[in-house]
């Protein structure tokens, strides 16, 4: 065992890029909310791109390495420090055996994704070790961590200590979500609310999906035949409150769609908690290829190597 959980605040789960095409079977794809993120601190520590990492929700997180690695964190920020140390973002740092990085409270954002080098070894169910909560899948039980719980890391190279991104992701957090028109947009009273109504993220949101409090969209018929959903999905219940799909979502639904979130917002979406307030905006086909493109452009960007001298022990 090579990192132990010492305090994992609010939420803290091992997530990768999910379990990719087993939707077919009724299994969610889940993984990290924000992957961009968590792919961007993979390749930081020279891991492959779907490795296992820690979600990291809310802050109030320590960990302590039993044994020395490289790790990297991106994503939100919540002023970590290895040991007293300030650790940045995007840049991998060494991580010598029994020092702690403690996650601070919020700044902005809403999660940071931890990766370490030869990714976190716990098995692997339907090709991934991503945590499915209330599945119960791995990660670690099928659940969150807890204090005292001890990973396994797989084998790494100190080596990438010192990588540097770039350029880090830019949330843009005030922007309004781009989405495309739903199947079932026709068959609002007024469906034009989505675009001028401010909308807060629910306390009663998940990983499954964030319930959203604001002006109820009335008017479609409350059942319609069960469909196929996918991750930025805006379902409308009877209440007329709409909810966004997240990555553990279902993957049939019965509520009528309103929109959908363009897959190069999700990131943004992902780094939003309850109380969050945020907005809508509709978009073309052809903004949402080219929003995915410059995501995958950033995706490509070399590492910059550079002198980071770890925190002494």
């Amino acid at each position: 065992m090579a990192l132990t959980v010492l305090q994992p605040g609010p939420l803290l789960t091992i997530q990768d890029s999910g379990r990719v095409g087993q939707q077919r079977w009724g299994v969610p794809n889940g993984g990290a909310l924000d992957p961009l993120a968590l792919v961007l601190a993979n390749r930081l520590v020279g891991n492959a791109a779907a490795a296992a990492g820690l979600e990291i929700t809310a802050g109030m997180c320590r960990l302590r390495a039993q044994r020395s690695t490289v790790a990297a964190l991106l994503g939100g920020q919540f002023g970590a420090q290895l040991d007293g140390w300030s650790v940045p973002l995007g840049r991998a740092f060494l991580w010598r055996s029994g020092q702690e990085l403690h996650i601070g409270a919020r700044i902005s954002g809403a999660r940071a994704y931890l990766a370490l080098a030869g990714g976190i070894a716990v098995p692997a169910y339907l090709g991934s070790r991503s945590t499915l909560l209330g599945g119960p899948l791995p990660g670690l039980a099928g659940r969150p961590l807890r204090a005292g719980d001890q990973l396994p890391l797989g084998v790494g190279q100190l080596s990438w200590a010192g990588a540097q991104l770039a350029a880090l992701p830019c949330y843009a957090l005030d922007a309004p979500l781009r989405y495309l028109p739903g199947p079932h947009q026709h068959l609002f009273d007024t469906p034009q609310l989505l675009d001028q109504a401010r909308w807060r993220v629910s306390p009663h949101s998940s990983r499954m999906g964030y319930r959203l409090d604001g002006p109820p969209l009335t008017g479609a018929a409350t059942e319609i035949a069960s469909l196929g959903v996918v991750p930025g999905v805006i379902q409308v219940p009877p209440s007329g409150q709409p909810i966004v799909l997240l990555a553990d979502a279902q993957t049939t639904g019965g509520y009528p769609i309103i929109g959908v979130v363009i897959a190069a917002d999700l990131p943004r979406l992902a780094q939003l908690l309850p109380g969050d307030q945020l907005s809508f905006q509709p978009a073309t086909l052809a903004l949402a290829q080219a929003a995915a493109s410059a995501q995958q452009q950033l995706l490509q960007l070399s590492l910059h190597e550079q002198h980071f001298p770890a925190a002494p022990v």
